[in-house]
């Protein structure tokens, strides 16, 4: 049965970090790649970032660059997403998504940004 599971959100004020993390379960793990998106309250779902299959590739949406790093340890089945100078406007469900010819979306862990 294939499972990703998001966890490590949470509420967290403006300026801190969080990690998020996604458990890969029932596909070969290594052989996918893998992203993250978000969707803000009332709006849709946006691309975060994307990081290939052996981790030697990345890319961001403007909004998070700099800010925010995808990393992946295929021997554990696990994508990290590190949350930096968190803002306001990076409230949202965090999703992870696995693909190769097939695509599997995880259920999402709510992140909260305020004071």
């Amino acid at each position: 049965q294939v499972q990703l599971v998001e966890s490590g959100g949470g509420l967290v004020q403006p300026g801190g970090s969080l990690r998020l993390s996604c458990a890969a379960s029932g596909f070969t793990f290594s052989t996918y790649t893998m992203s993250w998106y978000r969707q803000p309250p009332g709006k849709e779902r946006e691309l975060v970032a994307t990081i290939t299959r052996a981790g030697d590739s990345t890319n961001y949406a403007d909004s998070v660059k700099g800010r925010f790093t995808i990393s992946r340890d295929n021997a554990k089945n696990t994508v990290y997403l590190q949350m930096n100078s968190l803002k306001p406007e990076d409230t949202a469900v965090y999703y992870c998504k696995a693909v190769r010819s097939v695509t599997f979306w995880g259920k999402g862990t709510l992140v909260t940004v305020s004071s």
